[in-house]
């Protein structure tokens, strides 16, 4: 979902989700080199913790909103026996998902089908009876996040579950930096920061990547994505609009569960 970037691209001497409906675009032209190597042990164990239980109960199938490179579709498949929906318009994250699920066996691959359009342009009906969206919501500008809600709705059952990883709910009041674990390929070593400011009613993150070799630096790059600070109790309130109800609090916050109650 529509989340667009600002890239640049600085070579030194002699790299989830949201998504745009363009894809000429191309969202995370730069942050797809170094997602899975730079974020996705961690995203992996925090997706199994936060969505696990939920899509192990699934009965009908999990809808996956903004599956970048695939840490809750790939989830999903091994936690439940129901088809899975990878909901992923951005083609430079689609990419490694197709890689990764071709990588599987065939009586998973058989329970994915991958839509590379935005939700509501994919057609799903009543397809799912657990809904995640994992690092989405934020990305999205508040005309698009309200026009997800009813999208979803139409994807879910009666009765299916919502589960939403919840967008910053303030501006930051300084800079912040947060240094992205260093990972090593062969002779190279890969990492990066993510530095967060306040401008205007919008979070700009820049995520700073490097690739270093035994002679220094070979390459950095820099991409900047766009976040909607969004109050819990705004979220909610859409959601309401669009027949969802609150389910009890989660362990983690950051998460909101709600059930879509009627058609």
């Amino acid at each position: 979902m529509a989340r667009r970037p600002e890239a640049n691209l600085r070579t030194a001497g002699p790299g989830s989700t949201c998504g745009t409906r363009q894809e000429e675009q191309d969202a995370y032209a730069i942050s797809a080199e170094f997602y899975d190597i730079l974020h996705g042990e961690r995203d992996g164990v925090r997706v199994r913790q936060l969505y696990g239980r939920d899509v192990g109960n699934a009965r009908l199938g999990v809808l996956d909103v903004g599956a970048g490179t695939g840490r809750v579709t790939l989830m999903s498949l091994v936690e439940s026996r129901v088809p899975v929906h990878a909901v992923e318009p951005a083609r430079s994250m689609r990419s490694p998902l197709m890689t990764r699920l071709a990588s599987l066996p065939a009586d998973l691959r058989r329970r994915v089908t991958v839509h590379p359009h935005a939700l509501d342009e994919a057609g799903l009906h009543e397809v799912a009876d657990v809904a995640i969206c994992h690092n989405t919501i934020a990305c999205l500008d508040p005309a698009s996040r309200r026009a997800l809600w009813p999208a979803v709705a139409e994807a879910l059952v009666p009765g299916g579950v919502l589960l939403i990883q919840l967008p910053p709910a303030r501006l930051p009041h300084r800079e912040t930096t947060h240094d992205l674990p260093t990972r090593r390929i062969g002779q190279h070593e890969y990492g990066g920061r993510m530095v967060a400011s306040a401008d205007v009613n919008r979070i700009r993150t820049r995520f700073d990547y490097w690739v270093r070799g035994d002679n220094g630096v070979l390459r950095e790059h820099n991409e900047t994505f766009w976040m909607w600070p969004t109050a819990r109790t705004k979220v909610i309130g859409e959601l309401e609009e669009s027949r969802f109800a609150r389910l009890p609090e989660r362990a983690d916050p950051a998460v909101l569960a709600v059930r879509l109650t009627r058609r």
